[in-house]
């Protein structure tokens, strides 16, 4: 089996807009700058993984346009496969538009476009690649279709599926036991375990009742209160790193990036969990999406007593 990640899911061009509070219905408030950024939860976990050091496939769709192009180009500087990340001349390439607040909170609204039609037919140009894959990761930014055929595939050629249900929309139930790592904040454990996930003791009881649909493991995101993993060894939390955050944007798909990462190198699943927190406690001190997603060289320094390669 090779050591490639393939990731599918989303490319988005992020359009963000900076400003001190953002505004109610019907007021205007000024912008404090602007930036047009790489971005799409799919991409972002990419291009996490691959600045961690693996060997990572993105599949994809985009338009043919020039945002398509950039977001192409973004993915090979950094070393990312982009053969299957295809241009599309029916539409647009995926558009998000970003508020991020002065405390480093973001409001995203989402214009999907060649997202939209990643399909089956598109997953089986990448069958090979699946098939030969350490592990396949996959977010809801792109149709359910294509999520369930990317995890049937990946089931049946025994390669483990990380599953980021985000945005929360509803699974199958044949795809729970289908998925080995089930990482999700605490908004969409809220939607899946329908309990109010709002601390470290009821994101471990969501941890639980998710886990009993079949994932092996669960890892629920808290945000400035840390992490809880819910596997065969019970619940556990490790709380954050302590950094002023400026900007959440892709902090999740940073972890995620490397957690995948790691535990494709052989590392335990809380090594993984412990470079994922230190990759994503810089990504927050930074603005944008994959401007902010750090390197393994970065990171390195901020894991005691951990060796990694």
């Amino acid at each position: 089996m090779s050591s490639s990640i393939v990731v599918v899911g989303s490319l988005n061009m992020d359009l963000v807009m900076r400003m001190a509070r953002a505004p109610i219905g019907g007021e205007t408030v000024p912008g404090l700058d602007f930036a047009m950024l790489p971005g799409g939860k799919g991409a972002n976990q990419a291009v996490a993984c691959a600045r961690m050091g693996a060997n990572v496939i993105m599949v994809g769709r985009v338009g043919i346009d020039p945002n398509g192009d950039v977001l192409k180009a973004g993915l090979a500087a950094d070393g990312v496969d982009a053969r299957e990340v295809r241009g599309l001349a029916s539409t647009h390439t995926g558009v998000a538009s970003i508020w991020v607040e002065d405390d480093g909170q973001n409001r995203i609204v989402l214009s999907p476009g060649a997202n939209g039609l990643l399909d089956p037919a598109s997953v089986a140009r990448a069958h090979t690649m699946i098939d030969m894959a350490s592990m396949v990761l996959l977010q809801l930014e792109v149709p359910m279709a294509a999520v369930q055929a990317t995890i049937e595939r990946a089931y049946a050629a025994h390669v483990p599926v990380l599953l980021n249900p985000a945005p929360a929309a509803p699974l199958p139930d044949e795809l729970w036991p289908k998925i080995d790592i089930l990482v999700l904040n605490e908004s969409e454990a809220t939607a899946y375990a329908h309990l109010d996930v709002v601390d470290p003791n009821t994101a471990a009881q969501a941890g639980g009742l998710l886990r009993a649909r079949g994932p092996d493991r669960v890892i629920v995101t808290l945000g400035a209160q840390g992490v809880v993993v819910v596997d065969g060894a019970g619940a556990r939390h490790t709380p954050a790193k302590k950094v002023k955050a400026v900007d959440t944007t892709a902090a999740g798909d940073t972890f995620i990036g490397a957690l995948a990462a790691a535990l494709c190198e052989g590392q335990s699943l809380d090594e993984a969990v412990a470079l994922g927190q230190s990759a994503a406690a810089i990504c927050v001190t930074r603005r944008g999406a994959q401007t902010s997603i750090p390197y393994r060289r970065q990171v390195l320094p901020s894991i005691p007593g951990v060796n990694y390669p």
